[in-house]
């Protein structure tokens, strides 16, 4: 067995690796031919964050079974080319998740006692003891946007100082929330209630510039904000407003639009806290992911146990044409209905009609569970069961099928919430067509591809014209609308529509409003989702 590490990593992730008899070890160092010439004969590659693993690197190592990524982003490796090779893709999330708890922590309680500014003050000989009397972490309710694996973290490190904790995560079960002593509350109280708020999310459509003017205007005076996830969550411009105004009393931010950090405007105010993401930047949490990817490597080369993979698992060339479309399709219909739902989900049942009923339909189970919980922080194809069963989410499935053998496969989702249950079926059509057959009990075909608009509304006279109008008025082009009526009414105004709009162009919150403010319109949902399916290779 040969792995090549082609980074540099620590002497106890080497060390896993170098204690398995019969396995010959190449590290950075030793590498003279070139990468892809030394991985022509390996099993196994490890990498870091610099090296490239694309296809034509691949390309190179006929043998090589798995990659391992020391770390959580695997945008340095091209996956979709690992899995037309059989090659497993793994990578380590929540690794860091106490480096990144415990920092988080750490700039709260600096906010709290002005620690910088009494740091610096007495650096310059001042001894300013009365202007630097700071509070207490006790007694003070922290917001927590996001409750995967480093939210529970802070969540649970909080507790020990004291402070009443409320969370947002739509991704999470209430179970889990009580188990974690996390009062689960909507954003809009979130942002309410908060003393401390700290941010915990992954970057989506959803959570881009959510702390912007108008979520700022809802905190109380004096809120702290804690960021050390992504950049992106916060418009800039609007909590520097904030924060010179006074309305913010101080934030603490280790992430930015644009690093490194140059020229920007929180460096002319007091009470800001800056770091240059550095969260995760511990020795002992860079040496847990080599550790962590050298052990899983070990455990999948030597078992084939698959850990934290993010590609799909092995299958057969065959297996793999025939599944790619339908697994495509469970990740459009949960992601469909996961934007067309608010959250708080209990369980997810998953029918499969046709002939993938008889297929290895783990891949497209994973792949619903993922386009559902696909806006939480580190799920992905093969670990999205193990983290629905962390979340509290029940799944079922079941299988329905046909006595043709063939034709008529059809996958179904019921999404089951706190506020209610919605279902949604759909299809391929030309093996490159993801298509929407069914929403809610409404029998409705529309592609499920590009920006799609779900509008509900009474079924009476006017309301496409007005749909259109509005759309148009914002210089938004319709490429597809359906529609469909509850129970197959055809004559009674009083029933209920179902309009599926596909839409070209950015649906910003001013269509929304102006779409929600027609009096026949009662709700008004837009979903994010993917292109068109491409035709899998079968070279």
């Amino acid at each position: 067995m040969k792995i090549v590490l082609a980074e540099k990593v620590s002497p106890a992730t080497l060390a896993v690796l170098q204690n398995e008899p019969g396995w010959r070890i190449v590290t950075h160092d030793q590498i003279r031919i070139g990468l892809a010439a030394e991985i022509a004969d390996a099993d196994g590659l490890i990498v870091r964050s610099a090296v490239q693993v694309d296809d034509s690197l691949l390309a190179s190592a006929p043998k090589l079974r798995v990659i391992g990524r020391a770390g959580v982003g695997v945008d340095n490796i091209d996956a979709e080319a690992a899995t037309r090779r059989g090659i497993v893709v793994m990578n380590t999330p929540g690794a860091n998740a106490i480096a990144v708890a415990e920092l988080t922590l750490g700039m709260m309680l600096a906010l709290a006692r002005q620690l910088p500014k009494a740091n610096a003050t007495l650096h310059a000989g001042k001894w300013e003891k009365k202007s630097l009397q700071g509070e207490e972490l006790r007694g003070k309710k922290l917001a927590v946007l996001g409750l995967g694996r480093i939210g529970l973290e802070v969540a649970r490190r909080a507790r020990g100082f004291g402070m009443e904790v409320i969370g947002h995560d739509p991704f999470v079960s209430a179970s889990v929330a009580r188990e974690n002593s996390i009062q689960l509350v909507p954003t809009d109280q979130l942002f309410r209630d908060a003393d401390y708020l700290t941010l915990h999310v992954g970057l989506t459509p959803q959570t881009s510039g959510i702390i912007n003017e108008e979520n700022l205007a809802k905190m109380k005076k004096g809120v702290r904000i804690i960021n050390c996830a992504r950049g992106e969550l916060v418009i800039e411009e609007a909590l520097v407003e904030a924060l010179a105004s006074g309305h913010v009393a101080g934030a603490a931010l280790d992430v930015f639009h644009h690093e490194p950090l140059k020229d920007s405007p929180f460096f002319a105010l007091e009470n800001v806290i800056l770091t240059p993401h550095i969260a995760g930047s511990t020795a002992e949490a860079q040496e847990a992911v080599g550790v962590q990817i050298a052990l899983q490597v070990r455990e999948y080369l030597k078992l084939g146990v698959v850990q934290n993979a993010v590609n799909l698992p092995s299958l057969s060339h065959e297996e793999y044409l025939e599944l790619a479309p339908y697994i495509t399709l469970a990740d459009r219909l949960g992601s469909f209905l996961a934007q067309f739902q608010s959250g708080g989900f209990e369980s997810v049942k998953i029918t499969y009609n046709g002939r993938i009923s008889e297929s290895k339909t783990d891949l497209i189970r994973n792949s619903a569970i993922e386009g559902i919980l696909g806006h939480s922080e580190g799920v992905n194809r093969i670990n999205a069961a193990a983290v629905a069963q962390e979340r509290g989410i029940h799944i079922f499935e079941e299988k329905k099928p046909t006595s043709s053998g063939g034709a008529g496969n059809v996958l179904k989702l019921t999404v089951h919430t706190r506020s209610g249950e919605v279902a949604a079926s759909g299809t391929v059509l030309h093996g490159t067509a993801a298509r929407l057959l069914s929403l809610d009990g409404i029998d409705i075909e529309a592609p499920l591809e590009g920006t799609v608009l779900t509008i509900r509304n009474r079924d009476v006279p006017g309301v496409i014209g007005r749909i259109g109008t509005i759309l148009g008025d914002h210089r938004i082009n319709i490429a597809n609308f359906a529609l469909g009526r509850a129970n197959g009414e055809r004559t009674a105004l009083s029933g209920t529509a179902l309009a599926v709009v596909q839409v070209d162009g950015e649906v910003t919150e001013s269509v929304l409003r102006a779409l929600r403010a027609v009096d026949a319109i009662s709700e008004v949902h837009v979903a994010s989702l993917g292109e068109k399916l491409q035709p899998v290779s079968v070279e």
